[in-house]
């Protein structure tokens, strides 16, 4: 019987990807069937009859993790057996997401765990739904970094990924009144079938205390590092399995625990609660992603929160390097690290203690070994994004480091002189120290200087690093600076999350798109083809009505699928620019208002977005987009014809349920701010067009896409910098143009919000007196008139089908497995190594 079964599973697999692969007699419905029910009993010691839906769920889970746990066995140890280079990727967020579908796909076991599913009574996808988004990351940082450990895996590169083990992630998001209230979100309140705890692994850091000299025998003194406190580091492994592969690497995140978490004799005398304080205060470290940092204590605890990871990651890299290895002067043959953005930056100081003072290497060889082995990714353009910590903080939690830090500083203005001789002004602007108004360590600054390799993230934004960023670091170490244009996994955001398109495109051109982006070109000779055009743009509308249906659920609004979905999805900032879309749709609905016959394409705009905890301006056009959204779903007067929602806890989840029904795609950036972005990759691969600014990626998929199949407005980087240069003035704009004078006096009236006078002046103050520091004005007639060109392609359906098919099919580029592919290449010297 399990040969039959076998059997059909294998032939029904050649015909839809993600499906079948790595087939054995393990992977039947009828063994997968025994391993749920045995974890049901055994392992959750629970009976069929009294079991939960979510306890079928995660016992669903652990039988798909029992095979991805025998691949990740046999991948260590090949990669043990080898001594293969490995790359170490510090990241403080991976938004993960949900791993129960994706993992199935990896696996190959998808069609399988079907069947057996609903062998014992049940539909899979109901099943899904009992999974929690794993709340580690934000926003593209964080989805960047998860992308990048799926196509490590595909790709068969030895890999392992560190990070934090957050209990309550960043937040979970409510609007009450239109308003973001911000909740814990207890993801892991339950626990997670994914995670595998490793307490032998336990790292041990200190913190606080201070630097004091001994001596040796012979009088030779050393700076010692004294005192202070301890905190554990407990690791969680999370495996990450590879597409079509028998690779698996895994996620390695650090949980901080106290090194005493109990006083017994304190406990005995009453004190109860002080009894465990230590224990509560040292878990504050692992408990939120991105504390507040608008109080001392905030800023604190997101220091040390970086070190934490950072140090125990260091650790346990050395200890894995340890096992093969002994030559310090070739460390960097088998260990590759590299720093995602500036919050590990710190790993530069901290590597440097650890051989300088724990390994005893004289100064210029632990030099040599650390920027050999670091290498920084930036992901800003904004300077005031670019951590910087006051010396006095700095020094108080890391003394030595402190120290560290003005050792290195000195030998680079020693470098400095020997370039530019007497020039101060260069000094100070690449010191890691900065002067003015108390000073403060710059820990971009740290990264570069620390690092082999300085990449961007997209052809402009690298050229922007070297020509606006760090213009004297480019001069002054010009090798290290490169580009990598990001990328996403087509895994999840197109075979997982839209599997009615990546079926379309499988019986076209076959299976290998998944692993072999590229191949998506194929597609290219089918764009006309009306029978395909009408496959297409059905599952794209049916993709709709599944979205209109959340909107219903989480928004109580009524939206018509067959409108032009409109869509903004991404981190709330001001330089994203959520408000200059809100201007547009005050701009529509007035125009609706004074002349109702008004001849427009129905638009759902559809947002999602989570505004930081004290950034109140964006917290402020979240509220105005609700508020306004309130009064156009509710006004008889404009027929339906625009409908405003605003869905609420972005996720990972979420972005796979939107991304797929959209038809527009907001990128909207002030161009020269935005680095890379990946929502624009997302959408465009599921085959929504582009409306957005010569920003970041959008440069590079308008090459890929064609001029004629996206929306491109506004000022370019240059005009932007030449604007700013001679006194951007916003007050010119809004006399100039009756229409945004009146949406941008509207907005901020009390006339969305009547019964909270003065809610919205400060979204206006900020476009006027404010000085409009992202030019919402200065662009907004542009995107206006962009906005009528979206609305006249829309009215040609033949036209706009072609324009979507082929978005998709030029995608290639902007996989992360090439992304990965020139990281390897280029930076890590990083060689695959097949499991068998």
């Amino acid at each position: 019987m399990a040969k039959t079964a076998s059997k059909k599973a294998t032939t029904k697999a050649a015909t839809e990807p993600g499906r079948g692969m790595n087939f054995s007699v393990y992977d039947t419905p009828e063994e997968i069937q025994r391993s749920i029910s045995n974890h049901l009993r055994y392992t959750l010691a629970r009976d069929p009859a009294t079991a939960t839906k979510r306890d079928w769920w995660i016992c669903t889970a652990l039988a798909v993790r029992d095979r991805i746990l025998e691949k990740m066995i046999r991948t260590q140890a090949a990669h043990h057996e080898g001594n293969a280079k490995r790359c170490y990727y510090l990241s403080l967020e991976y938004l993960m997401g949900r791993l129960f579908h994706n993992n199935l796909i990896s696996a190959g076991i998808l069609e399988q765990t079907e069947q057996a599913v609903k062998n014992l009574g049940f539909d899979l996808d109901e099943l899904r739904e009992e999974e929690v988004d794993m709340a580690l990351g934000n926003g593209g940082l964080g989805r960047l970094a998860a992308c990048f450990l799926d196509s490590l895996a595909t790709l068969d590169l030895p890999a392992v990924g560190y990070g934090i083990n957050y209990e309550f992630g960043l937040f979970r998001q409510e609007f009450v009144n239109g308003h973001q209230v911000e909740h814990p979100d207890e993801w892991a309140r339950y626990g997670t079938p994914w995670e595998i705890v490793r307490p032998e692994y336990t790292q041990t850091i200190k913190l606080y205390g201070h630097v004091e000299k001994q001596f040796d025998e012979f009088g030779n003194s050393r700076d010692v590092w004294s005192d202070g406190k301890t905190v554990l580091g407990v690791p969680y492994d999370i495996p990450i399995a590879g597409y079509g592969t028998n690779t698996v690497n895994f996620l390695r995140l650090w949980a901080a625990r106290a090194s005493e978490e109990f006083d017994f004799n304190t406990f005995n005398q009453g004190g109860y609660v002080e009894a465990v304080r230590e224990k509560t205060v040292t878990e504050s470290v692992s408990k939120v992603l991105y504390p507040n940092d608008k109080t001392e204590n905030g800023k604190e605890l997101r220091l040390v929160q970086q070190y934490f990871f950072v140090s125990c990651s260091l650790r346990d890299i050395i200890r894995r390097w340890r096992k093969l290895n002994k030559d310090w002067d070739k460390f960097s043959d088998k260990v590759a690290v590299q720093l995602n953005d500036t919050h590990p930056a710190v790993a530069v100081a901290e590597f440097m203690r650890i051989l300088v003072d724990e390994e005893r290497l004289e100064w210029d060889r632990a030099w040599a070994i650390v920027t050999r082995t670091m290498a920084y990714t930036n992901h800003t353009l904004m300077p005031e994004a670019l951590e910087r910590w006051g010396l006095p903080l700095f020094q108080r939690v890391l003394p030595r480091h402190t120290q560290i830090i003005f050792e290195i500083n000195a030998r680079l203005m020693q470098t400095v002189e020997a370039k530019w001789p007497g020039d101060d002004g260069k000094k100070r602007v690449l010191s890691l120290i900065e002067e003015g108004g108390g000073k403060s360590i710059r820990m971009a600054n740290l990264a570069v200087v620390g690092s082999h390799s300085v990449n961007g993230v997209a052809a402009i934004h690298s050229e922007l690093l070297k020509s606006h960023l760090f213009p004297e670091f480019a001069a002054l170490y010009p090798e290290k600076f490169n580009n990598k244009t990001n990328g996403i996994t087509p895994r999840r955001w197109l075979l997982a999350c839209n599997r009615p398109l990546s079926a379309l495109i499988t019986s076209k051109i076959g299976e290998g798109w998944a692993r072999d982006l590229d191949q998506l070109r194929k597609l290219e000779k089918f764009a006309g083809d009306k029978a395909f055009q009408d496959q297409f743009m059905a599952i794209k509308h049916e993709n709709k009505v599944r979205l209109a249906a959340v909107i219903k659920k989480d928004c109580g609004v009524d939206v018509d699928p067959s409108a032009l979905f409109d869509v903004q999805i991404k981190r709330l900032h001001e330089y994203k620019r959520q408000h200059l879309n809100l201007l547009h749709i005050l701009a529509l609905y007035r125009r609706l208002l004074q002349h109702p016959d008004l001849d427009i394409q129905p638009r759902v705009f559809v947002f999602a977005a989570k505004a930081a905890p004290g950034y109140e301006l964006a917290k402020t056009i979240i509220h105005a987009i609700n508020a306004v959204g309130a009064a156009i779903n509710n006004d008889p007067r404009i027929k339906g014809k625009l409908k405003v929602v605003f869905l609420p806890n972005y996720r990972v989840s979420l972005a796979a349920r939107i991304i797929p029904a959209a038809d527009l795609s907001e990128q909207i950036s002030t161009a020269g701010k935005e680095a890379s972005g990946t929502g624009n990759m997302k959408l465009a691969l599921n085959g929504a067009l582009t409306i957005g600014t010569l920003d970041g990626a959008n440069i590079e998929i308008r090459e890929e896409v064609g001029d004629e199949n996206i929306f491109i407005f506004g000022l370019t980087v240059d005009e932007v910098h030449a604007l700013q240069k001679k006194g951007y003035k916003p007050h010119d704009y809004y006399y100039a143009n009756e229409e945004l004078r009146a949406v941008v006096d509207w907005v901020g009236s009390d006339y969305f919000t009547p019964h909270e006078p003065g809610a919205l002046a400060s979204l206006r103050h900020s476009l006027l007196d404010g000085g409009d520091p992202f030019l919402v004005l200065a662009d907004f007639a542009s995107y206006c008139e962009c906005q009528n060109r979206v609305d006249q392609a829309y009215r040609d359906k033949r036209r706009w089908a072609k324009m979507a098919i082929l978005n998709t099919a030029r995608m290639g580029k902007f996989s992360s497995d090439r992304t990965i592919s020139e990281y390897a290449r280029d930076i890590w010297d990083l060689a695959p190594v097949k499991v068998p």
